[in-house]
């Protein structure tokens, strides 16, 4: 019998002792990539638990209502009003949707001169500006009114560059029995490596511009060590594509995440790691860990590119 069966079994117990349904606070160790999520509860861990939909914006660390019985159910977040955090999420996207846009307050044609106030083009300019997005300048005749200020200019749009392909590598060559990028060792033949590989999709997404930050999103797979939190040991490479041979790693190791079973996290990269991958001197991610204690397996790799205005 799972643990998950055998804690539900005993909550159930206790609910019928107590004369009917009752509620325990808990708390979130990862969301994981089901949506379910992993808790700390009644001094013990419960992988995958649902939620009901009132519990919205799941992250680790959240103090949540679990309603005990043999199938354990997430009622809801305790704590403060969410109001507030909504509010500043939902101003941020329409901040983010409206900067990509340009204001003209009215746009109007007809064969008759226009009004006191106009001014004549008597030349039209255009460019493209670092973000990819159009820009006009009027050259006039005359200059009877100061000129609008300018726009700031908009930083390039973010760049998600996915991996082109991941693999592990066992022993000095290529494993074949590890489906996804794993690290650490689980039965002593030997310590994993895993690296993702993006061609020089990075560099090329970096070129000519100022990047601000970069992030790496990774899910722990089900099914492989231990269901508890496993830190990943994060290393840069520098191959487009997987090698035939051993996969040597680069600068590192980072450990940006510590995941249990089935969750997913984001990580950001160092300063260091972000120009190296910028400027092409590095080119993707690996990961290297040793024994049982750092065994575990990951997917995603889902690189996010965020970038300064010029």
């Amino acid at each position: 019998m799972g643990i998950r069966d055998q804690l539900g079994k005993d909550l159930a117990q206790l609910d019928t002792a107590a004369g009917g349904l009752q509620t325990v606070s808990a708390e979130v160790i990862d969301v994981t990539d089901e949506g379910t999520v992993n808790l700390r509860m009644l001094g013990g861990e419960l992988y995958d638990v649902a939620c009901t939909d009132a519990y919205r914006n799941r992250k680790a660390g959240d103090t949540v209502a679990v309603r005990r019985g043999t199938v354990p159910v997430v009622l809801w977040r305790l704590g403060d009003d969410p109001a507030d955090q909504d509010a500043e999420s939902t101003q941020k996207i329409a901040e983010d949707a409206a900067a990509g846009l340009i204001a003209i307050s009215a746009y109007t044609w007809g064969t008759a001169a226009p009004g006191a106030g106009f001014q004549q083009v008597t030349a039209l300019w255009t460019k493209k500006d670092s973000a990819g997005k159009g820009v006009l300048y009027a050259q006039l005749g005359s200059l009877p009114d100061t000129s609008p200020d300018a726009p700031a200019t908009s930083a390039p749009k973010t760049a998600r560059i996915s991996p082109s392909d991941s693999g592990t590598w066992r022993r000095g060559r290529p494993d074949d029995y590890a489906s996804v990028p794993t690290q650490g060792d689980w039965t002593g033949r030997g310590d994993r490596r895993g690296g993702w590989f993006y061609g020089t999709s990075i560099a090329s997404a970096c070129s000519g511009k100022s990047v601000k930050g970069m992030s790496v999103q990774f899910t722990r797979k089900r099914g492989a060590g231990v269901n508890s939190k496993v830190r990943m040991r994060l290393y840069l490479h520098g191959y487009t594509s997987a090698p035939s041979g051993q996969l040597n790693l680069g600068d590192g190791p980072e450990s940006p995440l510590s995941l249990s079973v089935g969750a997913k996290g984001t990580a950001s990269l160092p300063a260091a790691w972000r120009s190296a991958l910028a400027s092409g001197s590095a080119r993707g991610l690996a990961i290297s860990g040793h024994g049982r204690g750092d065994y575990a397996a990951f997917t995603g790799g889902q690189i996010t590119i965020t970038f300064n205005a010029s």
